[in-house]
């Protein structure tokens, strides 16, 4: 969720946001609809083919929550370098907007709402992993960011678990493409949150933040860093075509999609500049919905889902 997720997507912060748009700001809703939507994938994989799906969208509903969640603590931890930093200085707790208390206590309802939820409704493990990553992001994630640069590292753990969350919560254990979308979103975490950093190095810098692009010697860090993990992520992304739980529709979408993060990558690995840092921004962001259709509408994936699902 640092998308849990991992990496956090770009905010555009609004000084002049209205009181319930305050409220809104404080769970990063971005972030939450990101969450939501892997957390669906991992539901509809979980319930099969022709299954109703309600279950499926109440399951990606609680686990947003949690996600709303962490992101509520996030603000709460990190409250004095958001005022440091210029893309978090008009945050509602920095502005004062909002109370530290009412927000302390708005996550907690968050948190208690989603994992109760998920323990009432579907089961105590999906319930249990959905808290357990809540606090890795707010309790190791968040603070880890202030003393050492392994923080992408332990982040894109939580940042991974959206769909492994909404798997298990139907099907009540992971398996299979659980863990298969747990590694592509791993993977994938570390091009989007290089290219986030790079851009906002400075004010990472200023509020003494420990992120690769802004540490002394860092030139070509994080373009290497991109290039990498864009490169470990596109036989990842093939993995379930070459089990055989993917076709041909799955597998030219993944191998298209993969290529052009690579390709991004490189171009910011040979040059960072604002521009490509962008372009690979962009190219993160229209990765994963696009990865999720395929898997969605690959007919190959339902014959094997069918399978398991007589």
């Amino acid at each position: 969720m640092r998308t849990l997720a991992g990496a956090p997507l770009v905010e555009r912060e609004v000084a002049e946001t209205p009181w319930a748009g305050a409220w809104l700001a404080l769970t990063k809703p971005r972030i939450a609809l990101l969450v939501a939507l892997a957390a669906l994938v991992g539901a509809m994989l979980a319930a099969g083919p022709g299954a109703s799906l309600a279950p499926s969208l109440e399951a990606a509903l609680w686990i947003a929550c949690v996600a709303a969640a962490a992101s509520v603590f996030n603000q709460v931890l990190e409250r004095d370098t958001d005022r440091l930093m210029e893309r978090t200085a008009s945050r509602p707790l920095v502005t004062g907007r909002l109370r530290l208390r009412d927000a302390i206590l708005f996550g907690a309802l968050l948190a208690g709402v989603g994992t109760g939820a998920l323990a009432l409704r579907f089961n105590a493990l999906a319930a249990l992993l959905a808290l357990a990553t809540l606090a890795a992001y707010a309790l190791v994630y968040t603070p880890l960011k202030r003393v050492s640069t392994l923080n992408t590292v332990v982040g894109a753990l939580p940042g991974a678990m959206p769909p492994l969350l909404g798997f298990v919560a139907l099907a009540g254990t992971p398996s299979g493409w659980a863990w298969f979308l747990f590694a592509v979103l791993f993977a994938w975490q570390f091009p989007h949150f290089m290219a986030i950093a790079w851009l906002h190095r400075a004010d990472y810098a200023r509020a003494g933040l420990r992120m690769l692009p802004c540490l002394p010697g860092s030139r070509g860090l994080a373009g290497r860093q991109a290039l990498y993990h864009s490169l470990v992520l596109l036989p990842v992304s093939l993995w379930p075509a070459a089990r055989g739980q993917a076709g041909a529709v799955y597998a030219l979408c993944a191998l298209a999609l993969g290529l052009a993060y690579v390709a991004c990558s490189a171009g910011f690995a040979l040059r960072e500049t604002p521009a490509r840092a962008r372009a690979l921004l962009f190219c993160s962001l229209v990765y994963l919905p696009a990865l999720f259709a395929a898997v969605l509408l690959d007919p190959a994936v339902h014959a094997a889902l069918t399978n398991t699902h007589p």
